[in-house]
């Protein structure tokens, strides 16, 4: 049966749909392919992951895709597989080989203290094909064009760089690392500069991404399997739940909120999300003085 068989016949409900991507697709390429198999035009994503990237990718559908600008994604982790011997023009397996060393005598304790080194808060240059900007053009565009990228180093947050085995190749080292890290940071630009920092160069070789902000593994779904079975990871009412504090609030202050009127503040740091009786999400909203103001109305009156 083709994925336009299965798409489904009614209106598509609002909410998330965290997907496990593949590896050799872009976060684009999934988007098309999620709206073909849901049915519906309105697909957005949060973050982006590089093609030869697996693992969770958050995307709203309906008017979920306006969440997507309000969520804390800030935190990530990955499970990785770093090379060491060869460095590359794109820090990562799919570029070419700037400079090689025999790789494959890497003692344990230098690899340790290198990592170390790596964990913390630090100042990382991004790599020439990440996504930042210079002059209002993405420097993977100027990299792809030829143009020599140079980028400053910027601060980022490694909360947990574990090393979880190490193996022995002909001329190489690989070693396979779990990383939790803040929003921004750059695998890849880890597994360069460990390489340099050791000497011998290095790069990505596999990169799985397993958490986004409250979002993990646990609840993503392949695309094989959307197509078998179309539907939601969490609907919108479970997504503000599972990504922000949560204030249960009567009927007459949820019918103010959904004219986008200010009500009673919680004493709440950052944004939160109201629910009416019902335990329907109502409106995110920010804590402004003695009031909180809706950011975004969910539920609009009417």
């Amino acid at each position: 049966m083709s994925e336009r068989a299965r798409t489904p016949a009614t209106a598509v409900d609002p909410g998330l749909l965290i997907v496990d991507k593949p590896a050799g697709m872009t976060s684009h390429d999934v988007v098309s392919r999620v709206r073909r198999i849901m049915g519906t035009r309105r697909v957005g994503h949060a973050g982006t992951l590089d093609p030869m990237a697996t693992g969770v990718l958050v995307l709203g559908l309906e008017r979920a895709t306006k969440l997507l600008g309000h969520l804390a994604l800030d935190t990530k982790a990955y499970l990785a597989t770093i090379r060491l011997g060869a460095s590359t023009t794109t820090d990562d397996a799919e570029g070419e080989v700037l400079a090689e060393a025999d790789g494959s005598a890497v003692g344990e304790e230098a690899v340790r203290a290198g990592i170390a080194e790596l964990t913390g808060d630090i100042q990382q240059v991004p790599s020439a094909v990440s996504a930042v900007k210079v002059d209002g053009r993405r420097a993977y565009e100027l990299a792809r064009a030829g143009e020599q990228v140079e980028l400053a180093a910027r601060p980022v947050s490694v909360t947990r760089f574990d090393l979880l085995a190490l193996r022995r190749c002909a001329s190489s080292t690989e070693l396979d690392v779990l990383v939790e890290c803040s929003s921004g940071t750059y695998v890849r630009a880890l597994a360069r500069d460990l390489g340099a920092a050791l000497g011998v160069g290095g790069h990505l070789g596999e990169l799985r991404r397993t958490r986004v902000g409250p979002f993990g593994l646990a609840t993503a779904r392949t695309l094989d399997h959307l197509a078998d079975e179309p539907g939601l990871s969490l609907d919108i009412d479970r997504a503000v739940e599972a990504a922000f504090p949560r204030r249960d609030v009567d009927e007459r202050t949820a019918r103010a909120l959904s004219h986008g009127q200010q009500v009673t503040a919680a004493g709440v740091d950052g944004t939160y999300g109201m629910f009416d009786p019902r335990g329907r999400a109502v409106a995110l909203v920010q804590d402004r003085g003695r009031a909180a103001k809706p950011v975004l109305v969910i539920v609009p009156a009417g």
